[in-house]
């Protein structure tokens, strides 16, 4: 079976996608669509954000994403920090086959990512990708279950793109009302700020390391 894993440049997913690779027989990592020259079983495209062309797909006997919302509910960008917004410490994801439109592929397998609320961005990130590995890794390993997906059912919607903009702090709120903000904030990419006196005043957290 020849597998490829398919994510973008420069980015937080690398070395899990590296770890991905080195867990599974015959598998390649390809950081865009149009390096993949050779036809494989399955591709598996994990935090990629390029469009990928119909022509492409077609070399492919499954196409698979895996993306951090039950399915049709919650398409679209960052759909498991919105949800961290929204309150859940219980986060599904779904394994679905790629196509040309929005997070509408059939759908392979869903599971659920428990969280205790009090993660921070970089072990947020972590929990994540290793949920998804390891759902790439029983894709593979139970290929005669998985390999044929269902259509999505249910009413869908969508979560927005979300910018530096989104981790703006409110002065008048609490810390506690606002930590699942400071949660999902990037210390570096996408800080918490806020403003004050006409000045913009920047957040920096981490997890204290003293007991």
């Amino acid at each position: 079976m020849k597998i490829a894993v398919l994510t973008s440049p420069n980015q937080w997913f690398i070395d899990y996608a590296k770890e991905l690779i080195n867990s599974l027989d015959n598998c390649d990592l390809f950081f865009d669509h149009k390096e993949i020259k050779n036809s494989y079983q399955i591709v598996f495209i994990l935090s990629y954000h390029k469009i990928i062309e119909e022509n492409y797909l077609k070399l492919h006997k499954h196409n698979i994403v895996v993306h951090a919302s039950a399915l049709p509910k919650g398409k679209g960008w960052s759909p498991m920090f919105w949800q961290i917004l929204e309150g859940k410490n219980e986060v599904p994801f779904t394994m679905f086959e790629a196509s040309c439109g929005v997070d509408e592929g059939n759908i392979y397998m869903q599971k659920v990512l428990k969280l205790d609320g009090t993660e921070l961005n970089p072990l947020l990130r972590h929990k994540q990708a290793q949920l998804v590995n390891s759902m790439c890794k029983e894709f593979v390993l139970n290929y005669e279950k998985y390999k044929i997906p269902t259509p999505q059912t249910g009413k869908e919607s969508f979560y927005k793109k979300r910018t530096p903009l989104n981790s703006q702090l409110d002065i008048n709120k609490t810390i506690d009302e606002q930590f699942n903000l400071l949660r999902v904030v990037h210390n570096e990419e996408y800080p918490a700020f806020f403003y004050k006196n006409g000045k913009k005043y920047i957040l920096k957290i981490e997890v204290s390391q003293e007991k």
